[in-house]
């Protein structure tokens, strides 16, 4: 090979690896570590592009309840446990209908295409499934909020953010436990 190609390819490589450096990095950032989800950022870009693409799509707000106590009386480690738990079953129920994210500490977040053709009820029994953990059973347990786009005047997500936020909490006050649509 001529040596002044070589000369000219060197670099080149050189940027190409770096680029593959920081594609993986910044795909890495976009990743909870704990749980694997997509983390805020990584997330609302699926979501924004789910909204648009899907009229009938709907966003869901998930806040574990006693987690504090959970992780007090068994542990951090225990308490990771169960933010693993919970993000592999909600990204389980969404499966091919949406995405699943953590917004951080032990709040969730996912957007599916149609309500209608998932089962919320089943979301909701699977996030209240007690946690086999070192020989004890965990009780979970999660309050989740849900705002169809449609039912917005203008289907932004930022409206179904607050929307789903309000229904999670109402949903709390309800004595947790289960979900509530935004109204």
């Amino acid at each position: 090979m001529d040596l002044q190609i070589a000369a000219a390819l060197v670099p080149l490589l050189g940027w190409a690896v770096h680029g593959g450096i920081l594609t993986h990095r910044l795909a890495a950032a976009r990743r909870d570590p704990l749980t694997g989800l997509h983390t805020r950022a990584g997330w609302t870009t699926r979501a924004e592009h789910c909204i648009r693409r899907h009229p009938a799509a709907a966003v869901l707000l998930v806040d574990l309840d006693h987690f504090k106590t959970l992780n007090d009386t068994h542990g951090h480690a225990a308490g990771d446990a169960a933010l693993i738990a919970t993000a592999d079953r909600l990204r389980t129920w969404c499966g091919r209908h949406g995405t699943a994210g953590r917004l951080g500490g032990d709040e969730f977040v996912a957007v599916v295409q149609d309500l209608a053709a998932v089962d919320l009820d089943a979301l909701t029994t699977a996030l209240h499934r007690p946690l086999p953990y070192n020989g004890v059973s965990l009780p979970l347990a999660a309050s989740v909020g849900v705002c169809r786009l449609a039912e917005l005047p203008v289907p932004l997500l930022t409206d179904a953010l607050a929307a789903a936020d309000a229904a999670m909490y109402a949903a709390k006050g309800r004595g947790r436990r289960g979900s509530r649509l935004s109204r």
